[in-house]
């Protein structure tokens, strides 16, 4: 009898912990992707010449987001909504390392990046950084994080990128864990990112 007592709190413990794990991954309010393998293996270079890669942001919540420098709506209203987001975290936003990787490399130089992000990074504890490479690293990148990228020529003669909007949420071991869509709002991308910081 005292075996078959100690058996049965083990499974209720164990079938509490499972509950929680489901609990966790239950409470983002963005898609799990936990179990995808999504954005690693890539090898960039930042805005300010450093190399990038998904083992160099270990330690922080890092958001990743493709985009380009002369998107005329969702990439400004994105990188906006990632301020507002981190506006609400304060100070814990210190631990947290926005990613944009330019889908425009021909365009998107180092200094036309920093200066971009700067608009939208303004007021926080930490500072957006872009991304950037040749067309090769970038594609590759791209297929990392299962995005899409490509250009679009335009009446003028000139052209503009169509590309995925999604955010992607990584949690301080480096791993994939949320996708987030570019309409859900700074105060979903807020909850996420905080549950990844506890």
């Amino acid at each position: 009898m005292r075996v078959i007592g100690w058996f049965r709190i083990f499974l209720l413990a164990f079938g509490v912990s499972i509950l929680a794990a489901c609990s966790d991954q239950a409470s983002f309010k963005g898609s799990d992707i936990t179990s995808g393998n999504i954005g690693q293996g890539w090898a960039l270079t930042d805005h300010q010449g450093n190399a990038a890669s998904a083992d160099r942001f270990k330690g922080s919540v890092t958001v990743v987001f493709f985009g380009f420098t002369q998107c005329p709506d969702i990439c400004p209203a994105s990188l906006s909504e990632l301020n507002l987001a981190l506006g609400q975290l304060g100070e814990r936003a210190r631990d947290v390392q926005v990613l944009m990787v330019t889908v425009d490399p021909e365009r998107d130089t180092p200094d036309v990046l920093a200066s971009y992000l700067d608009v939208f990074s303004e007021g926080l504890p930490t500072a957006f950084l872009g991304l950037t490479g040749n067309d090769e690293e970038i594609r590759q990148t791209a297929k990392a994080f299962r995005a899409y990228y490509a250009k679009a020529p335009t009446p003028d003669g000139s052209y503009t990128m169509d590309h995925s909007a999604s955010y992607y949420l990584f949690d301080k071991a480096g791993t994939a864990r949320v996708l987030v869509s570019h309409q859900a709002g700074a105060d979903v991308l807020a909850h996420d990112i905080n549950l990844l910081l506890q």
